[in-house]
């Protein structure tokens, strides 16, 4: 390929650390179609003949087909993904193939290719986050009224409904949908055309490849445009958060699913047992999931590395930035799969939930509450006085709602029969009407405008 300046060719040990054919030919598809839009483009602009453009067009479908049926063969003289298609192609067509090169670089096409990849990329994550949150929205429609212990701290604080629970994962996720659709939205032009570094001087139609190829148009800027990686890295960024989400939840499911909690049965499909322990039921698919967030986070850091300080315009470094997006595209696409599956289809041990939401004394801020609401009592006088009950009812091992009213009158003179409205843990979540709150109209309120903005009502 470059020979003619060398008289030596490359040690076996350059031969090595130079290709990149081992990851880059998952760009197969991608520089089949960004040759093919560019090839049309130079025949459009009389740049080369139409017959010879059908020809490298027919030559390109070939090889694409072989790709298809038999895989990319790894040739490392052939370096990477696009000499080895190149190659390839002049031995179907003949000398006509080395037209096809004509006014680009390899800086400007794997730029391209690699756009395409992440952009598909993109695409694919966010239709797995939609699942997601299908799952997500379905659960917490079933469960809008199902009282659970809330935590901060992993200690108990207040009761809330599932429903709710579920659905701030439902947030999280349309969030992550938002990062990967603002993220694809500027990455969404096209650098074909910018050649190696400078532009070309042949007369071709940049809006015509980035149309073809369904960009927003053509890259502003050369130099930018083969060295721009910022494309990748928002990838990374978001698809970082979005397991950081994945993560949490999964957490989540391997403390209920835990003997203590009892809170959740997960599925059969996504679980695994042990070699020595028949009773054994281990959720490791949600482990797995919480591990894999580790990595791609490590994903990002990697490409950022790579980046930091490089000069304009491409250097042989950026050679790296596929396999940490790769890798975490692969990890990211197991991880959502996984959580859709573990959202749907867990069972949810509500009684556990329940009996669990009475217990630590859950309903002591809505006790205080009622000093503050039905007393007249300012909220820190409220606070001493509830805590005052708690310390009792725990000296004694019971609830609050099982004190008596000469116990809660000896704490404080001004507290009536009323009270003991406000302490079951049904009370407790209906009274968070606020908007966003755990009451369980307002969670199926916002279930129902979830529905909505995922088209589940149609």
């Amino acid at each position: 390929m470059w020979g003619g300046r060398f008289a030596e060719g490359p040690s076996a040990i350059m031969r090595e650390i130079n290709a990149s054919i081992p990851f880059d030919k998952a760009l197969w598809r991608q520089d089949i179609a960004a040759s093919k839009a560019h090839v049309a483009m130079l025949a459009a602009c009389d740049i080369v003949t139409d017959e010879d453009a059908e020809t490298i067009i027919g030559g390109l479908e070939k090889v694409a087909a072989e790709y298809e049926a038999d895989g990319v063969p790894e040739d490392w003289d052939l370096e990477d993904i696009h000499m080895t298609t190149e190659s390839r192609l002049a031995e179907l067509i003949g000398p006509v193939a080395g037209r096809l090169h004509t006014a680009r670089s390899r800086n400007d096409q794997v730029a391209t290719d690699f756009r395409l990849w992440v952009r598909e990329a993109m695409e694919e994550a966010i239709a797995g986050l939609e699942a997601l949150q299908r799952a997500l929205v379905t659960r917490a429609g079933e469960h809008a009224d199902s009282i659970m212990p809330g935590f901060t701290h992993l200690q108990t604080a207040q009761p809330v409904t599932l429903g709710h629970h579920l659905m701030a994962y439902y947030e999280m996720a349309a969030r992550d949908v938002s990062r990967f659709s603002d993220a694809r939205e500027r990455l969404n032009q096209c650098p074909l055309g910018s050649a190696a570094l400078a532009g070309t001087g042949f007369p071709i139609d940049r809006e015509m490849t980035a149309q073809a190829l369904g960009f927003a148009g053509p890259t502003t800027n050369s130099l930018d445009a083969v060295s721009d990686r910022d494309f990748a890295l928002d990838y990374l960024t978001a698809a970082s958060q979005c397991a950081l989400h994945l993560s949490r939840l999964a957490e989540e499911f391997v403390i209920w699913a835990s003997q203590p909690f009892g809170f959740v049965r997960m599925p059969d499909t996504l679980s695994t047992g042990s070699s020595i322990m028949p009773q054994k039921k281990n959720p490791d698919a949600a482990e797995l999931v919480r591990g894999h967030a580790g990595r791609i986070v490590g994903c990002q850091t990697a490409l950022m590395v790579t980046m930091k300080g490089l000069p304009l315009a491409y250097s042989k470094d950026m050679q790296d930035d596929k396999p940490p997006v790769f890798e975490a595209a692969s990890l990211l696409r197991l991880s959502i799969a996984a959580m859709v599956g573990m959202v749907a289809d867990a069972t949810f041990r509500t009684d556990r939930m329940r009996q669990a939401a009475e217990l630590g004394y859950a309903t002591a801020t809505d006790l205080a509450d009622w000093l503050v609401r039905e007393a007249d009592i300012p909220f820190r006088e409220a606070h001493h006085i509830t805590g005052a009950a708690v310390k009792l009812a725990e000296s004694q091992g019971k609830a609050l709602d099982e004190l008596t009213m000469d116990e809660l009158t000896n704490i404080d003179s001004r507290i009536d029969e009323r009270v003991y409205k406000a302490l079951s843990v049904e009370a407790s979540v209906a009274a968070r009407k606020s908007h966003g709150g755990t009451a369980p109209d307002e969670v199926r309120k916002r279930v129902a405008q979830a529905r909505e903005a995922l088209g589940m009502n149609s």
